[in-house]
């Protein structure tokens, strides 16, 4: 049996220190970020947090590694579970996410959108429409032209918040 991404649910806000304790185990860990702004008496600065908070993914064979330790991390609240075995990423999932990080290691679903290309909403409360991108800004906006109730509305949304719509 060969390696498999399996997700683990880390505590909150202890995801960098869950992440370090995981690979000084010797664990294949990757864990996608993001640059969010953050405003602090009048500045603003870029900061790396995670894409998922809560959650990263850990490569692995159940087989083989001792996969029990994963719950006992510190920084951890446990793997995913399917009854008595960690529950496995659908194969290509996390392969595709990876492509979609840049060499900083931020993720960016966007990586190949092209405008008139269609897009889903992932976040915030638009999650799950469906539309086409028209526009995008160098601020990470997006302008997209959402299919709701049998027509389209053109909104505004922050790019991060968009990924690739698939089918």
């Amino acid at each position: 049996m060969a390696d498999r991404w399996y997700v683990v649910a880390a505590q909150p806000g202890c995801e960098d220190g869950a992440e370090a304790h995981l690979k000084r185990q010797g664990f294949d860990v990757w864990m996608p970020r993001q640059l969010r702004s953050v405003r602090h008496a009048r500045s603003r600065r870029q900061k790396r947090v995670a894409f998922f908070p809560g959650y990263m993914f850990v490569s692995m064979n159940v087989e083989r590694q001792r996969w029990r330790s994963i719950n006992g991390t510190r920084g951890v609240r446990s793997l995913l579970m399917q009854g008595e075995r960690p529950c496995p990423c659908p194969g290509g999932l996390v392969e595709a996410l990876r492509a979609a990080t840049d060499a900083n290691g931020i993720f960016n679903g966007m990586v190949g959108v092209r405008l008139g290309d269609a897009v889903c909403v992932v976040s915030g409360a638009l999650a799950q429409a469906e539309g086409t991108l028209v526009g995008l800004d160098d601020a990470g906006r997006a302008r997209v032209l959402l299919r709701i109730m049998h027509g389209e509305v053109a909104v505004t949304l922050d790019a991060q918040a968009l990924l690739p719509a698939h089918g």
